[in-house]
């Protein structure tokens, strides 16, 4: 139906992801402290096979012991594909209350996510967990971003996609090495001028695929979130890259080093300006509902009821961050 209203996913601030590798548990602490809404422990990508166990270990262990505080807290498990999986569930899950979600890599079907629900919803019961555990998934493969819509509706668990660029480029065969960069081949020439010169533009190699996860997420309720920036020794090229992602709806960033957090906390984060004028917007809307009209000029521009609702959306926003007065007195 046209009209069918989706279910949001359970909301939570999301404006940053930090990943900290699971065999470093020095980092733990740190990580706790930090600015960041969202830190996921790592017993994938991050993590050597023979460390796996460690790793699986160690984050029981911080789980457990160090002061998160207020953050989401969320593990990323290693992939169907391994025999370490079910351990990481079964061990993380039963082991530690603290845990707020789980962040299943390399998801290709729907049926990767049942599979891990299955087994989560058995541990709840079994131990009669309070906390519902929710799931995060990581669309890195051309597998996954061609059954895109059909894993945003895998399970009621499901709260946010990731996309990961560089299993992506890895399944796609992109031609690139970088994580998250643009390229210097993608791009087009203009037709010539009159003194038979051409410009080149580049163009974002990832902007398809990031579109289609990001329409998904927002049809299902999903939160949209970008994946990783390689080059930590490179702010701007963050920053460009996170403004394109938040251009397009998505929800926040993952920080592989902790000098990225505030960037994407700031990339992610409404103005001032922006929550002021959308104060300005749902006062003029409300005047011309008085006034019995559906659309009112303010500032020289037409807005309408659509305006409404994204001038909601954005002071939702500001007002789940701490310290943000998206309602001033």
């Amino acid at each position: 139906m046209s009209f069918t209203t989706i279910e949001q996913a359970n909301p939570r601030l999301h404006r940053s992801e930090l990943a900290v590798p699971g065999t470093n548990p020095a980092l733990f602490s740190k990580a706790a402290k930090s600015s960041a809404d969202i830190i996921f422990l790592d017993c994938e990508d991050a993590v050597a096979p023979d460390d796996k166990e460690r790793a699986r270990s160690n984050i029981i262990h911080g789980l457990n012991q160090v002061d998160w505080g207020s953050k989401s807290m969320m593990v990323r498990i290693n992939g169907l594909d391994t025999h370490y999986m079910y351990r990481d569930v079964v061990d993380i899950v039963e082991g530690c209350p603290r845990l707020d979600m789980i962040l299943i890599p390399k998801v290709g079907v729907p049926q990767d996510v049942y599979a891990v629900d299955v087994l989560v919803t058995q541990i709840e019961f079994a131990k009669r967990r309070e906390k519902r555990i929710g799931f995060e998934v990581l669309i890195e493969t051309a597998l996954g971003m061609a059954n895109v819509e059909a894993i945003a509706q895998s399970s009621r668990r499901l709260e946010a996609m990731s996309f990961g660029v560089a299993d992506y480029a890895a399944s796609t065969r992109a031609r690139t090495t970088v994580i998250g960069g643009v390229h210097k081949d993608s791009g087009v020439l203009t037709d010539k001028d009159g003194d038979n010169r051409r410009q080149y533009f580049w163009s974002d190699p990832w902007h398809a695929a990031q579109t289609r996860m990001m329409v998904a997420c927002r049809a299902y309720g999903l939160r949209p979130i970008d994946g990783p920036f390689g080059d930590f020794n490179d702010p701007d090229g963050y920053i460009a890259a996170a403004n394109r992602a938040a251009v397009l709806g998505y929800e926040g960033k993952w920080a592989i080093h902790p000098s990225q957090i505030e960037l994407a906390n700031q990339v992610f984060s409404p103005s001032q300006a922006e929550v002021i004028r959308a104060r300005r917007i749902i006062e003029a809307m409300a005047q011309a509902a008085k006034e019995g009209r559906g659309a009112v000029s303010l500032d020289g521009r037409l807005i309408d009821i659509a305006s409404i609702r994204m001038a909601q959306a954005l002071l939702a926003k500001a007002d789940s961050i701490p310290g943000f007065a998206a309602n001033p007195a």
